[in-house]
């Protein structure tokens, strides 16, 4: 199983998806997150128990890796879910710009629409698009480095949950993400082939919830396992968790 357990108990389960794994796929025999952790609780239940529930709270693309929570009965589904509405489920990301901002920190605020498999970035022509909706993050540059070239940390929140909202909004804003051959320009493609580099620099590293169950605070802080964030010393060298 690719999908790596940090947690678990009665009610939730607190996972750490690797890059390149899909959390639901469409299409038959392709492997991901819900089927891998669909087959480890029916193993653990039996058989004779059919299918287990296992509730989506909330999702990461599938060249991004990080945490995320899922519930395994409904009323918990329903709790997660309200809290992920009202703001408390809280995530933050790290990011590797390729370029420096301007500022140490900031907010990103643009008009996204979806385009087959792609968002497209409409800011200032979002009266055009009935389907474009606000996007909003904000920033703080933690650390920079020249290796191979000017690259930038970044820790990200993200106010709303768009489509590959992370993405493209840096890359709207000029900081593509190193590896990101889908929003990036042909210098952020060119490093993409490297081991060193290889893959979306986007990890979910951090996740706060209350409990759904307990009424406990929920801490989780995970490394990023992209080999592209090891150049950076502002990134805990652990994985911890509180709660």
């Amino acid at each position: 199983m690719r999908t790596e357990i940090l947690y678990e108990d009665n009610s939730i389960l607190v996972i750490r998806k690797p890059a390149g794994l899909a959390v639901q796929s469409a299409r038959i025999g392709q492997a991901d997150v819900v089927s891998e952790l669909k087959s480890y609780l029916a193993k653990q239940a039996g058989a004779e128990q059919g299918e287990p529930y296992l509730a989506v709270i909330h999702r990461l693309d599938q060249p991004v890796e990080g945490v995320l929570v899922f519930a395994k009965e409904k009323k918990s589904a329903a709790v997660l879910t309200k809290q992920l509405s009202a703001g408390t489920l809280n995530k933050q990301y790290y990011a590797v710009l390729c370029g420096y901002p301007d500022a140490s920190e900031g907010e990103l605020v643009d008009y996204l629409r979806k385009e087959g498999s792609v968002a497209v970035a409409v800011t200032g022509r979002e009266k055009n698009f009935p389907d474009a909706k606000i996007a909003k993050l904000h920033y703080s540059i933690l650390e920079k480095i020249n290796q191979p070239m000017p690259l930038a940390l970044a820790d990200v929140c993200i106010e709303t949950g768009r489509f590959h909202q992370i993405r493209v909004q840096f890359a709207h804003a000029g900081w593509a993400l190193l590896g990101d051959t889908k929003y990036g320009n042909t210098t952020v493609a060119g490093t993409a082939g490297s081991p060193a580099y290889r893959g979306v620099a986007l990890c979910a590293y951090s996740l706060d919830f209350t409990h759904p169950g307990n009424g406990k605070k929920m801490s989780f802080r995970v490394k990023p396992q992209n080999p592209a964030f090891e150049k950076f010393t502002k990134i805990p060298s652990e994985d911890i968790f509180e709660g």
